[in-house]
C-alpha cells in the first residue's frame, strides 16, 4: 500500500567524510573553550569533591529488662508508722464495719511489702516503731533553726504561683504516694510548695501536722491554703527513707454513720422541725467544688452565737464531698 506524499520521509542530504570530521572538531573546540561568552543550552555539573564516609551507626541499646510482678524479696521500710492511703482524712481510732474489696489484695502489690494489709492500713511491727530514735533523727536532719533572712529568701523563691516545685493537695489530703513526691522534689530543691484545695482545707492544722510528722520536714510559710515545706539543713537525698508506692487506690471501707438521722438529745419530731427550719433559711455560705474552706469553721462558730440552725449550700460540691464536709464539721463541733 502506498503512503500519501505528506507522510513520506524527506530525504536527508548526505555529508562527505571531510565535512563530518570538521563538524566534530568544531563541536569539540566549542565545548572545551572555558572563556566562551556564549550561553550554553545547559548548565554544567561541577565536579563535586568526594563525600566523607558515613559515620558508623551507634551500637544497639540493650533491651530493658521487664520488672517482675512479684520481686524476689519484699521491700522493707524503717518508717515507724502504719501505711495508709490517706493520713489526714482517716482516723486510726475508727474501726470499719465492712469492706468493699477482699482484704487479701494489698494495694502495694503481691509480695512487694513486708507488712500485712488488713483492708485499712499496712501495720508496722513493734520492733520498727521507735519514736524516740526517730525524733532525734529528725532534729539532726533539720539542723540549726533558720534565721529570718534565710526564711524570707526561701519564701520569696517558692511562694509564687509559677514555682516549678509545687505539689497539689486535693480532697484526698496527705496521701501515701505524696510522701515520695515530696522527697523527689527535695533531691534538687530545699523546699516544696504545697497548694491545698478541697475538703482537706477545713482543717489546715491537721494537714500541717501530718506533713511534718510523715516527711520529717518543717513548714516555714503558711498563707490561707499555701504551704512551704522545708527539708532541713542536713538533708541527704542518698539517705532518704524507703517509701514503697501504692499501685492503686484501695476502696474505702464501710464505717458506721457519724451524722445520725435523729440528733442526739432530740426526738424525731424535734429533729424534723429543725431540719425544715434549716432548709428554709438562707445559706450562710456557698461552697464550690475543690474550693478553699479555710474560714468555714470560724464563720460557723460566729453564726452559732446568734442562730440555732445554720445552712451551707453544698449543691456544687458533689455527694461524696458533701458527706466528708458533714463529718469534718461534726468532729470540729466536738
Amino acid at each position: 500500500m502506498l503512503l500519501p506524499r505528506k507522510l513520506l520521509p524527506w530525504p536527508r542530504p548526505r555529508r562527505s567524510r571531510d565535512q563530518t570530521l570538521s563538524l566534530r572538531l568544531f563541536r569539540a573546540s566549542y565545548l572545551s573553550d572555558p572563556d566562551d561568552d556564549d550561553d550554553p543550552p545547559f548548565t554544567r555539573i561541577p565536579n563535586n569533591p568526594p563525600r566523607p564516609p558515613a559515620p558508623r551507626p551507634p551500637p544497639p541499646k540493650p533491651k530493658a529488662q521487664t520488672t517482675k510482678i512479684i520481686p524476689d524479696e519484699p521491700a522493707r521500710s524503717d518508717l515507724p508508722f502504719d501505711f495508709r492511703y490517706s493520713y489526714s482524712e482517716t482516723d486510726p481510732s475508727w474501726r470499719p464495719i465492712g469492706f468493699r474489696e477482699p482484704t487479701r489484695f494489698s494495694p502495694f502489690g503481691p509480695g512487694r511489702l513486708d507488712r500485712p494489709w488488713d483492708g485499712v492500713a499496712a501495720r508496722v511491727d513493734e520492733e520498727v516503731r521507735a519514736g524516740d530514735a526517730r525524733v532525734s533523727t529528725r532534729e539532726e536532719v533539720l539542723g540549726e533553726t533558720l534565721s529570718e533572712a534565710e526564711v524570707a529568701e526561701l519564701v520569696e523563691m517558692y511562694r509564687h504561683s509559677d514555682c516549678s516545685r509545687q505539689i497539689n493537695l486535693g480532697k484526698g489530703g496527705v496521701t501515701h504516694n505524696m510522701l515520695d513526691d515530696i522527697h523527689n522534689h527535695w533531691r534538687r530543691a530545699e523546699a516544696v510548695r504545697m497548694k491545698c484545695l478541697g475538703v482537706a482545707t477545713l482543717d489546715m492544722d491537721n494537714i500541717c501536722f501530718h506533713l511534718e510528722d510523715k516527711t520529717g520536714g518543717k513548714i516555714i510559710y503558711r498563707s490561707i491554703n499555701i504551704l512551704i515545706l522545708y527539708r532541713g539543713r542536713n538533708y541527704d537525698p542518698k539517705q532518704r527513707p524507703v517509701i514503697p508506692l501504692m499501685l492503686w487506690k484501695p476502696l474505702a471501707p464501710i464505717y458506721p454513720r457519724i451524722v445520725q438521722n435523729v440528733a442526739e438529745g432530740l426526738t424525731f419530731e424535734q429533729t424534723k422541725e429543725m431540719r425544715n427550719r434549716g432548709l428554709n433559711s438562707p445559706p450562710l455560705m456557698k461552697l464550690t467544688r475543690n474550693g478553699v474552706y479555710v474560714n468555714v469553721v470560724e464563720r460557723l462558730r460566729e453564726a452559732f452565737k446568734t442562730l440555732e440552725v445554720v445552712r451551707l449550700d453544698c449543691s456544687y460540691t458533689g455527694t461524696s464531698d458533701c458527706k466528708k464536709i458533714g463529718v469534718k464539721l461534726r468532729l470540729a463541733g466536738n
